[in-house]
């Protein structure tokens, strides 16, 4: 008989420097007068107060007369990655602080990475290992560049582990800058997508003692020609996103099919969801195409008005907020990414 992986807690970080206000400024001053007021009535409904960023506070905002993006053409991918290397190890580590602070993170076997905002060699896994201490023996893995959903696949990947491996304790991360990638757009569809993006981290602590959320069966899901309407291309001024505004329609369209959703739920009841931030428009599409009650969706709504859109370690700071939250029976996780595709997990709170 196969155990039953549970994530035992969630630690979660973010940076200091809120720029969500800046940038709002600076966009609305690279586009005509009409595409701008529309800008403005989308940020201000798009149900985001703060975006954080590594990028330094000392320079002021990142767009402003002194900041990282200040001289033009603005900095390419290797001063980006060169940001990366240093910031993201530093705010996993954050992350990882705050799980330690829940729960003890000895005999750690196994660790897991994700993130798509950028690369570095020896990779952030190795540089977490080294910094926590941990044995030459712990095995890595690293998700790379999957996006938003990744935090599924980390959490599935740690669940495969501690069923094949009873005794394993998983050491689940996920780190994203997505603020390293501003492009020098004056146009109003990427000036969106944009708006929507922060920079955080989060750990878990994946083993079979029953402790927290009992991680469930996994799916996946891939919608049919919409594989060109989320992308990153990589290029000489950091990863350009594509997010294009028919993605929360085609979503909406593909949970209205009675089989996806048979697929997400197992047939059940629903009693608590986790759904991916993406923005406001996902949210509003996932609730109304499955008719869900008006609070379900509280805690999503909560992440991305404190954070925004933290790319694979928004769902992680999702579910921090449902182990903090009354006991469910039967939770479903869910996140929406590159491809266009559909990741998730059921849940539980441990018997």
């Amino acid at each position: 008989m196969r155990v039953t992986p549970h994530i035992a807690a969630i630690g979660t970080a973010v940076p200091t420097h809120d720029i969500h206000a800046a940038f709002i400024d600076w966009a609305e001053r690279q586009l005509p007068e009409r595409e701008a007021r529309v800008f403005a009535r989308m940020a201000a409904r798009a149900g985001i107060d703060h975006r954080w960023s590594v990028l330094p506070a000392e320079h002021g905002s990142p767009v402003g007369a002194t900041g990282f993006y200040a001289a033009q053409p603005h900095p390419g991918t290797a001063a980006r990655m060169a940001l990366y290397a240093q910031a993201a190890p530093m705010l996993a580590l954050a992350a990882i602080a705050d799980l330690r602070a829940q729960v003890a993170l000895d005999g750690i076997t196994h660790l897991v990475v994700a993130s798509c905002t950028g690369f570095v060699a020896p990779g952030v896994d190795q540089i977490i290992a080294r910094t926590l201490g941990l044995p030459g023996g712990v095995e890595r893995t690293l998700i790379g560049f999957m996006g938003c959903y990744a935090a599924v696949a980390a959490l599935r990947t740690a669940r495969h582990i501690v069923r094949s491996e009873p005794a394993a304790r998983v050491l689940v991360v996920t780190v994203e800058l997505s603020t390293l990638h501003l492009q020098a757009d004056r146009a109003l569809e990427p000036l969106l997508a944009m708006l929507q993006f922060g920079d955080g981290a989060a750990a878990a602590l994946v083993t079979a003692t029953p402790q927290g959320l009992a991680i469930g069966q996994p799916f996946s899901a891939t919608l049919p020609e919409a594989a060109e309407l989320i992308r990153w291309d990589i290029t000489d001024r950091g990863f350009a996103m594509h997010l294009s505004g028919e993605v929360p329609g085609r979503i909406s369209t593909a949970l209205r099919d009675p089989a996806l959703v048979a697929t997400l739920t197992g047939g059940r009841t629903v009693d608590r969801w986790a759904v991916h931030a993406g923005g406001r428009s996902i949210l509003d599409a996932v609730e109304h195409a499955l008719a869900l009650p008006v609070d379900a969706l509280d805690d999503s709504r909560a992440v991305l008005a404190a954070n925004g859109n933290m790319s694979s370690a928004t769902l992680m700071f999702v579910l921090a907020r449902v182990l903090r939250g009354v006991p469910v029976e039967h939770g479903i996780a869910l996140a929406f990414g590159p491809g266009l595709a559909a990741e998730g997990l059921a849940f539980a709170s441990a018997a």
